[in-house]
């Protein structure tokens, strides 16, 4: 239902009156809305009357005060319409509507510009936007087991695969995450892992760049990690192995022993 802009009114006051029927403006009206207003709020009460909205000619709007508790600044808003002389006022809605500086729940924000990296969890679905602009149409599906090989290789055979805006988007999020070059691991590293044993590139226009590190024992291990990215734990580190005190080549004792020949058994 469209309304026009409120003429309100001080609790002491009259509403200005309003081009509507003048039934819909007199006492009677008031207190019809009133007892629906109330009838609605249940024991919670109703407060001062505060304003009247024209709809059209044979309609309008009464506001009265809502004293609900965490409903500052809201109004009862009940429409009463008359269809002419010899018939009764009737009440056509019954809501609440907030004002100026009313308490108001934020605005809905779809769901797919809530979830965050991280959200979801085991056992959650996460459909994609019918209009992902990371997604593309892919290509159907083929009966020749050899075509549906080398499709998968190269990325046919799916509904849908990564789009240009896709690929730049996952290469500019891994590239300056904690596997990128830019990371302090990467700037203290001694080489890169476009050079690493351990380092096996993605496929796909992706794999110019990125690839998956597979040394379990860096911290790497299992996730997608930049060319340039790097880490102590490169397949071609070498350590020198410097002995902390130095050992010299011949070591001899020039000590002179004392020998003294034992006595008979006889003679003990």
């Amino acid at each position: 239902m469209r309304h026009n802009s409120p003429v309100t009114a001080t609790p002491t006051q009259q509403p200005e009156p309003v081009l509507a029927d003048p039934v819909l403006l007199d006492s009677g009206a008031v207190g019809l809305a009133r007892a629906a207003a109330q009838e609605e709020a249940g024991e919670e009460p109703v407060g001062d009357h505060v304003g009247v909205l024209a709809e059209d000619d044979a309609s309008v709007t009464h506001l009265f005060e809502a004293e609900r508790a965490g409903y500052r600044g809201w109004s009862w808003a009940v429409t009463v319409a008359h269809a002419g002389g010899g018939t009764p006022v009737s009440v056509s809605e019954v809501v609440l509507l907030p004002g100026n500086d009313a308490l108001v729940a934020p605005d809905w924000v779809p769901w797919h510009e809530r979830v965050r990296a991280g959200d979801l969890g085991v056992g959650d679905l996460l459909p994609p936007r019918e209009d992902d602009p990371r997604l593309v149409p892919g290509y159907v599906e083929s009966e020749d087991p050899a075509v549906e090989e080398v499709a998968l290789e190269v990325g046919l055979g799916r509904v849908r695969v990564l789009s240009r805006e896709g690929v730049l988007d996952a290469a500019s999020r891994w590239h300056g995450g904690d596997f990128g070059p830019r990371s302090d691991m990467a700037r203290s590293a001694p080489a890169r892992c476009g050079t690493c044993g351990f380092y096996v590139r993605v496929a796909g226009s992706l794999g110019a760049g990125f690839g998956v590190c597979a040394n379990e024992l860096t911290p790497a291990d299992g996730h997608v990690v930049h060319v340039e990215y790097g880490c102590g734990a490169h397949s071609e580190v070498e350590v020198e192995n410097i002995p902390a005190v130095p050992v010299a080549d011949l070591v001899y004792d020039d000590a002179v022993l004392d020998v003294e020949a034992n006595a008979p058994e006889s003679s003990r």
